[in-house]
């Protein structure tokens, strides 16, 4: 199964998780500019530049939060955790600055997380 179908049906799954709402965090580069020739499959453009998308290189491919209660000594209120899945094949590695990614998240106080099929997010999010 390739890395596209599992994302895909990681969110279907995690979807179903009360309190957890997760968004796909493509990231890149593309360029834009006044457009001055389109065909089909080709598209030329005047004054180029590029623009980055995506929060930054090596963060996951999904992220959002889960609401979780704060004890009453706390007040009762309700809290959004950052929350950060990177979807990996069975044999996919997890690049240096996605490893990055991750421990920082988890240092910050926030929940991580390498999933390689539904069930492994569902379960890291159901104890956590």
């Amino acid at each position: 199964m390739n890395e596209t179908t599992i994302l895909q049906r990681i969110r279907l799954t995690v979807g179903r998780v009360s309190g957890l709402r997760l968004f796909r965090n493509n990231c890149g580069q593309a360029w834009m500019g006044r457009i001055i020739r389109r065909t089909a499959d080709t598209i030329t453009i005047k004054d180029p530049r590029p623009v980055q998308f995506g929060l930054n290189p090596g963060s996951a491919d999904l992220i959002g939060w889960r609401t979780i209660m704060i004890t009453p000594d706390m007040i009762g209120k309700s809290v959004a955790v950052f929350a950060s899945i990177e979807v990996k094949t069975d044999n996919g590695r997890v690049k240096p600055e996605q490893q990055n990614w991750l421990e920082q998240v988890e240092k910050a106080g926030g929940l991580a997380v390498i999933a390689r099929s539904p069930e492994q997010a569902a379960e890291f999010f159901k104890n956590h």
